[in-house]
């Protein structure tokens, strides 16, 4: 999981840098709960760092409750688990994150979902396709705001995967670290987790048809969904 999800974070990092894409990892559910990492050195090749660069992110993670070291023989660094969602924190982010700002960040995921379904749905084998269904179904029985922003995104990322394109992979992670968990607060109500739900359905039928346009305009219409969700929201939350 970890080769595929943590690719290097670029030239002039600091450490907090490591620790927020390893962080992301684990918000997004791609890292999950007693896990554990690579070697160090192995992590920092991976993440293209050095290894004392590497032990100050880690540091970081280990304060904030995300990760621990275990010593021993079968020690080294293990996931502890996302920690408590601060809704709180998030309603704040919201808030401050400006209409303009929103629409823009949707304009460019839209066009990332829609080229990762498209391609998908001219790419993907069967046992993608029942794997893709799967996550799809776990949406609506995941509880919790947390649990369900990790289900939700582990069903659009699944979808970059099978397009096989490890740029669009890429965005598309950065693209759910960046909004998912916003994506679910306040609280759902059953019927936008319904919504959620029929319209995962939809893009994975139309994969499975093959059928590239249809994927694509699903993909970009889901996106274009959630957004004025976000934008409705955060008009409440500045109004109040």
């Amino acid at each position: 999981m970890w080769k595929t999800f943590l690719w290097p974070v670029g030239g002039g990092v600091r450490s907090e840098a490591v620790a927020q894409r390893i962080a992301e990892a684990v918000t997004l559910g791609l890292l999950r709960e007693g896990e554990q990492l690579p070697s160090e050195v192995d992590l920092a090749a991976q993440l293209g760092v050095s290894t004392v660069t590497l032990r100050e992110g880690l540091s970081q993670l280990r304060q904030r409750g995300l990760i621990e070291t275990r010593r021993g023989r079968h020690g080294g660094n293990f996931v502890c688990g996302r920690g408590t969602l601060d809704r709180t924190s998030l309603q704040s982010r919201l808030r401050t994150t400006s209409a303009a700002e929103l629409r823009d960040m949707g304009d460019e995921h839209m066009a990332i979902a829609c080229a990762c379904a498209r391609l998908a749905a001219e790419r993907a084998s069967s046992s993608d396709i029942e794997r893709l269904r799967r996550y799809a179904a776990a949406v609506p029985s995941a509880r919790g705001v947390a649990q369900r922003a990790q289900t939700d995104s582990r069903f659009h990322i699944e979808i970059a995967v099978i397009s096989q394109s490890e740029r669009l992979t890429k965005r598309e992670v950065s693209a759910q670290a960046e909004i998912s968990e916003l994506l679910w607060l306040p609280k759902p109500e059953p019927n936008s987790v319904d919504a959620a739900s029929q319209a995962h359905e939809a893009i994975v039928e139309a994969i499975a048809d093959e059928d590239a346009e249809r994927a694509g305009r699903l993909a970009a219409e889901h996106v274009r969904t959630n957004i004025q969700r976000l934008l409705s929201l955060r008009l409440k939350l500045t109004e109040s």
